[in-house]
Parts: C-alpha cells; sequence; structure tokens
C-alpha cells in the first residue's frame, strides 16, 4: 500500500480504537447507574426519575462508537460457516463487494441522520420526561458513528485492494469486546 494511503488507513483506524476504548468506559458510568436505579426502586422503594433514562441515553453512543473499530478486528456477526468454506480469493472476493455495501449503507443513514440531529439541535430538544435532559448532543452521535463507519469501511476496503492482511483477533481485541 503506498505510504500516504497507509497513513491514512492507520490514522482512521487509530482514531476508531480510541473512540471504541473511550465508548467501553461508558460501562463505568452506566453499570452503577443501573445499580442505583435498580437499588433504589426495588430496595427502597423510591424509583430515580434519572437513572434508567441515563443508562439509556449513554447506551446508544456506547453501541455506535465501537461499531466502526469492531468492523476492522471483524467483531460484527458475520456468515462465518461460508467464510470459512470457500477459498481465500473467494473472500476477498467477498470484501470487495461487502465494504462498499457498507459505506453505501453508512452514506444513506448518514443522509436521514445529519438533518433529524440538526433538527434537534436547532429546537435545543429535550427527552420530555420528568428529568428532561437535553438529548441533542446524544443524536449527534448517530451521523459521527456513521461517518467513522464510512471512514473505517472505506479502510477495509482499501486493505483488501491493496492486499494487506486482514488483522487477526488478538487476545487485546478480544480483551477490549464491548
Amino acid at each position: 500500500m503506498p505510504g500516504p494511503i497507509a497513513a491514512v488507513v492507520r490514522w482512521i483506524t487509530a482514531l476508531n480504537h480510541l473512540l471504541y476504548k473511550a465508548a467501553s468506559l461508558l460501562m463505568l458510568v452506566i453499570v452503577p447507574v443501573m445499580l442505583y436505579a435498580v437499588t433504589a426502586r426495588y430496595l427502597f422503594n423510591s424509583p430515580s426519575s434519572w437513572g434508567l433514562e441515563l443508562a439509556t441515553l449513554l447506551f446508544g453512543p456506547f453501541f455506535l462508537l465501537g461499531g466502526p473499530y469492531l468492523l476492522h478486528i471483524g467483531g460484527h456477526v458475520n456468515l462465518d460457516l461460508v467464510r470459512r468454506s470457500v477459498s481465500p480469493r473467494m473472500n476477498r472476493i467477498f470484501d470487495l463487494i461487502n465494504y462498499p455495501i457498507i459505506g453505501a449503507y453508512a452514506v444513506i443513514l448518514f443522509y436521514f441522520a445529519w438533518p433529524f440531529a440538526m433538527q434537534s439541535y436547532a429546537l435545543n430538544e429535550t427527552s420530555y420526561t420528568s428529568w428532561n435532559p437535553v438529548i441533542w448532543p446524544i443524536k449527534f452521535v448517530i451521523p459521527i458513528a456513521l461517518a467513522l463507519l464510512l471512514l473505517q469501511a472505506a479502510a477495509e476496503w482499501l486493505r483488501v485492494i491493496f492486499n494487506e492482511p486482514a488483522p487477526q483477533q488478538t487476545e487485546d481485541a478480544q480483551g477490549d469486546a464491548l
């Protein structure tokens, strides 16, 4: 792979890896909040108005920001039975087709998600619950994650085009599982 392209591919993957790690840290907030909400509700019969809603709002970024890096390490669901039964050449053909489809999917969803996020921002949208937090920042995670997914799909496609070895799912990658 030519040097400048390799540098961009490494940068995209490193950015998505960083966001993957950051998203996994959201569990350090989600788990105690859920523990508090369940404890308050069932042990003290005093449900919180914000606990479940905060956890729900944080689950979106948790999943969305981890997705692009999971594409890199092969962490998404795929047709393993088919992949294992065909030749490496056929797997390469699958990848040459698959990554542009993922990219098109991300572009189409981005097309609809961007106005959705912009409208939420323009209206200073809140959740309209008793806690009523501002939710437009959470809605902006959707188009951001889709843009990152598009970039990672392009990076993976370039790896296939230039016959770079596919990333192996190392112990570190498995230990990072969301």
